[in-house]
């Protein structure tokens, strides 16, 4: 197949009548429209406006998808012990299902094409095959709770392990590897010594399993780790072994110099989620201090009932906006920088290898996307539009591993329809718990 467009090869490289050419999994090549419509003349060919790697949503919550504006204007620890913990523990196989294929079906149709996926406690299982069903690239994991949670997330430290380590023998790298396995405890609040240590050795016998949890995120998170714990929060999981090359913490808004020291020694990736972050006053994270202490730094949505959308390209345009008001400095966080977090970053810390840029034999995740609208009109610099004006609905095109998921307002392999029409189905139960709530 070959793609014609402006091709933005990464946050560095546009080409302005480029094209990209898919040969299975893989992009054959990458350059000028003419030059490769004459190496290439019996391959389809389709036109966008753009064409951009596909995004990677750094930390999402895709089964908190049927939870969106539940828990408006509340305090973290509130809107996450009253509101979502209970949705997750009242939702069945069949719920969990219906909000994971809702929240994987936002991704694909705004530009995500890979996503680092924090599940639930129970029926992850659903997540996972409703994610190989719909073609995306993730890095998913059960959560892990084993204190301090509501009825039906509780589990015993060994359970949850478990059935974490049958789900790794079941899901990593399946689905022609576009699935891998990332243990999953929720935050040190949540979770025992013993089950984040159990985290650890988990991981560790499995070749490129990788640990995703919650880090620093809101003061009171902070404050209850460290009198449980008598450690600040990342010394406490640096001490238990959660901190590393193969470690992804989202948030880390609250970091002190020897936090931060800590990141930096031991590769550890943070992902920024800067809408999350403000709807729920839990700060600003110092991303430029992360960023010059060459710490990698991807960007997520985290959850919809507190962002409230898994829009990537609104992502993008927070996590500039909000450094810049924080610095007071214009210059803080660039688009370019940006565009990075949201695409080889992301990549990067999902650990995903040749993802995140269209190149030659990278694999072929590739974005169409429209710029035939009022606010891209006069379009003087693609890649400012793509952080700063897109929406994920100009998308028109995704690609995930060379096959297109979305092309036209239209899927290719599942029926949208039906996938909502059992997400309002399930919904009456969600209403009802946040009308029990406090």
């Amino acid at each position: 197949m070959l793609l014609r467009g402006t091709v933005v090869a990464d946050a560095h490289t546009v080409l302005d009548d480029g094209a990209v050419v898919v040969e299975g999994d893989r992009i054959a090549a990458v350059g000028d429209a003419a030059s490769l419509e004459e190496r290439y003349p019996d391959h389809a060919s389709a036109d966008y406006d753009v064409l951009a790697p596909g995004l990677v949503g750094g930390h999402i919550h895709s089964v908190q998808s049927l939870g969106r504006g539940i828990a408006d204007d509340t305090a973290l620890l509130d809107w996450l012990f009253e509101y979502v913990l209970p949705m997750e523990a009242n939702l069945d196989a069949d719920g969990m299902e219906a909000a994971a294929k809702l929240g994987y079906l936002e991704c694909i149709e705004s530009g995500t094409t890979t996503c680092i996926d924090h599940l639930s406690v129970a029926h992850a299982d659903r997540a996972f095959d409703a994610a190989g069903e719909m073609g995306i690239r993730g890095r998913l994991g059960k959560v892990l709770m084993d204190q301090e949670s509501p009825d039906g997330l509780l589990e015993e430290t060994d359970a949850g392990l478990d059935e974490s380590e049958q789900l790794i023998q079941e899901y990593h790298g399946a689905f022609d590897d576009r699935i891998r396995y990332a243990v999953t405890p929720r935050f040190a609040v949540s979770c025992s010594e013993a089950c984040l240590r159990g985290a650890r050795d988990l991981a560790d016998r499995y070749d490129g399993v990788t640990i995703h949890t919650h880090a620093s995120e809101n003061q009171d998170e902070i404050e209850t780790v460290e009198r449980e714990t008598g450690h600040r929060n990342i010394h406490w999981l640096d001490e238990v072994g959660l901190t590393g090359e193969d470690v992804v913490l989202a948030h880390c808004v609250h970091t002190d110099e020897t936090e931060r020291e800590v990141l930096e020694a031991t590769g550890t990736h943070v992902t920024y989620c800067p809408s999350s972050n403000m709807k729920l006053a839990s700060g600003v994270a110092p991303i430029p201090d992360y960023l010059d202490r060459d710490i990698n730094v991807a960007l997520g949505n985290d959850g919809p009932p507190c962002n409230n959308t898994l829009d990537p390209f609104t992502e993008m345009r927070q996590a500039s906006l909000l450094q810049k008001v924080d610095a007071l400095d214009p210059t803080s966080t660039p688009a370019e920088t940006v565009f990075e977090m949201a695409t080889i970053n992301g990549a990067d810390a999902a650990g995903f290898e040749r993802v995140g840029k269209l190149r030659e034999g990278w694999k072929a995740d590739v974005i169409g996307i429209s710029t035939d609208l009022t606010r891209a009109t006069p379009l003087h610099d693609v890649l400012s539009h793509l952080v700063f004006a897109a929406h994920g609905d100009d998308v028109e095109f995704t690609m995930v591993d060379g096959n297109v998921l979305y092309e036209g307002g239209e899927f290719a392999h599942v029926d949208a329809e039906a996938i909502r029409r059992e997400a309002r189905n399930a919904a009456p139960d969600v209403d009802a718990l946040a009308a029990e709530a406090p």
